[in-house]
């Protein structure tokens, strides 16, 4: 397939910048077969049976994105360069991998300096990455990154405004419990109190897994043979309690509905030997027309960008001419796109 085939045109007056308020207020676009029907999130108890399972993703998003400056004594004296740092991938001994900006500034060996008394040292330099070894450990740099960092939204919102106090709540899931993420199970964002409190009563389970979303989310394919991208790799758990209690909705009669395709990578990636079964690891798996889903029965997700790995994922999931007339009654209708925007349930049918 062609990289083409999952094109479209989007005004940009409906890439949302703010989510809705509160967050169940979001619109909710229901696609079940051929029929699609405009509601609110809030309505998403209507749309599920007593004994479904929802699947979220409890990882919790960092402040990932650092400012600092980088000191140098040479010939032309003491000069100073500012460096954007955003946190990429943790490794052993306190280091992480991180996008530099402009890697070109540093060097090995040099300082950069943020607030909260937190500092990394540049260890190296490799494929447009550098890798850098910090100040601080556990707790406390937990702490420092959290004065000091800001949260890492999504370019296409970082290009319209700057990241503010609000977003340390707003992108972040009220469930959020093992930091490591980069960027948010999004279609997790629309879940509050209510809605919780409304799915217990309609007796719709929930089931909590991990995947530290990263920043490759967002890379764009340069590949015009969809078949020649390479996806990146994401580190994730599904937990022996996690794998019983799909098997046994799904042993019940029960649907298993991933929020998000973060979690639905998750569990089709447990479940490539027939079901799902605990899980531990990197996950890069890659899905696009003809996948053999084995996990989920339906989906909920925002509406994602053009050409991006995410509408491969939504057009195997529901079919490529589905997914271009949900996309087009969406487009029509004025549904607001991609991190902070409206949401879509997913349940291919028959």
């Amino acid at each position: 397939m062609r990289l083409s085939d999952f094109d479209f045109d989007l005004p940009e007056r409906l890439i949302a910048t703010r989510p809705a308020r509160p967050r169940s207020s979001a619109r909710l676009l229901v696609a079940e077969g051929d029929w699609l029907r405009d509601a609110h999130v809030f309505d998403l108890p209507e749309f599920l049976r007593p004994g479904d399972r929802l699947v979220l993703n409890d990882t919790k998003v960092i402040p990932a994105r650092l400012a600092g400056l980088r000191h140098r004594a040479g010939a032309a004296g003491e000069t100073e360069a500012r460096i954007g740092v955003t946190l990429l991938e943790p490794r052993p001994g306190g280091r992480w991998s991180a996008l530099v900006k402009p890697l070109k500034k540093i060097r090995d060996g040099e300082v950069i300096r943020f607030g909260a008394g937190l500092e990394a040292l540049v260890v190296g330099r490799a494929d447009g990455e550098a890798l850098l070894e910090f100040n601080r450990l556990g707790a406390e740099f937990e702490a420092a990154l959290a004065e000091a960092g800001e949260m890492p939204l999504p370019p296409y919102i970082a290009q319209r405004r700057a990241a503010d106090a609000q977003d340390r709540d707003d992108y972040q899931t009220i469930w959020a419990r093992d930091p490591g993420a980069v960027a948010a199970p999004t279609a997790s964002l629309h879940f509050d109190a209510s809605l919780m409190a409304a799915l217990a009563a309609r007796e719709v389970s929930v089931t909590h897994v991990t995947l530290h979303v990263g920043a490759g989310t967002f890379l764009p394919v340069k590949t015009d043979d969809i078949s020649e991208h390479r996806m990146h790799a994401e580190r994730g758990i599904v937990t022996e309690r996690a794998a019983e209690e799909i098997a046994r909705t799904r042993a019940a009669g029960g649907r298993i509905i991933p929020v998000g395709t973060t979690a639905l990578r998750l569990i089709e990636t447990a479940a490539r030997g027939g079901a799902v079964e605990p899980w531990e690891g990197a996950t890069d798996i890659f899905i696009t027309p003809g996948f053999d889903f084995r996990a989920a029965d339906a989906l909920m997700t925002n509406f994602h960008l053009p050409k991006s790995t995410l509408m491969m994922l939504v057009s195997a999931f529901l079919g490529g001419a589905r997914i271009r007339r949900l996309y087009a009654h969406a487009i029509a209708a004025e549904y607001r796109f991609f991190s902070y925007g409206d949401a879509s349930l997913l349940i291919p049918g028959d």
